[in-house]
């Protein structure tokens, strides 16, 4: 095994996996939604990177390529983990994180009983915009808690008169409370729908895998 450049991303990568639950087990919040969306973020990048440096430096490795996936879904996972435990919208991400999860598990059983035969079928453009899908409404949903957690601090303490008042517009805003609401509304639907969104690729690259390998299932 050779530790290249894009491998050591890739490790990173998997490494960063477990931080993002490590965040709200240790710190209190938003520090930790905010912690959670910076290694989240940082973490996804290195998706692209890797593979970019690994074919532009022909450094591409059997190490490599077993760690990629790997890494992914355990970054998918892991914060589906935690979004479903702390996220205020935990109740509505059930579903769709239980679609996703179902379909990682079900393909990485296949590829781990279709073995070297896996390699054969090819990863479809439309499975990497379900990564992709996946990684922005993770991105968002953990962004929604920042943003309903500085709601909250706008509106503690105001009366019902004064908050009907400054949404409004007829008292003044000074602790940007219509801001913070609309990105709260913006972060809550915009997660919800990617999500929803990235759980119909997951659940159709699955069924297109599966129907890919049907051929090799057959018994002689």
């Amino acid at each position: 095994m050779t530790l290249t450049l894009p491998n050591l991303l890739t490790i990173l990568r998997l490494l960063c996996a477990p931080g993002i639950a490590l965040c709200f087990l240790l710190l209190p919040r938003p520090f930790a939604d905010w912690w959670a969306v910076i290694i989240f973020i940082l973490a996804s990048a290195t998706d692209w990177f890797d593979g970019y440096l690994a074919r532009n430096l022909n450094q591409v490795s059997k190490l490599g390529t077993m760690l990629d996936p790997i890494a992914d879904k355990a970054m998918v996972v892991i914060a589906l983990m935690v979004l479903a435990h702390v996220s205020p919208l935990s109740d509505l991400l059930i579903l769709p994180a239980a679609a996703i999860l179902f379909r990682e598990v079900f393909v990485s059983g296949l590829r781990e009983y279709l073995g070297e035969t896996a390699g054969l079928l090819k990863v479809t453009r439309l499975a990497k915009w379900k990564t992709t899908t996946q990684m922005v409404a993770i991105v968002v949903l953990l962004a929604q808690g920042i943003a309903e957690h500085h709601l909250g601090n706008a509106m503690f303490g105001l009366d019902t008169e004064s908050m009907d008042g400054i949404l409004a517009g007829t008292q003044p805003d000074d602790l940007n409370l219509r801001m913070l609401m609309l990105l709260n509304t913006w972060a809550t639907w915009g997660g919800l729908a990617l999500i929803w969104i990235a759980a119909t690729l997951t659940l159709i690259t699955g069924a297109d895998y599966f129907l890919k390998a049907r051929p090799h299932l057959k018994d002689e």
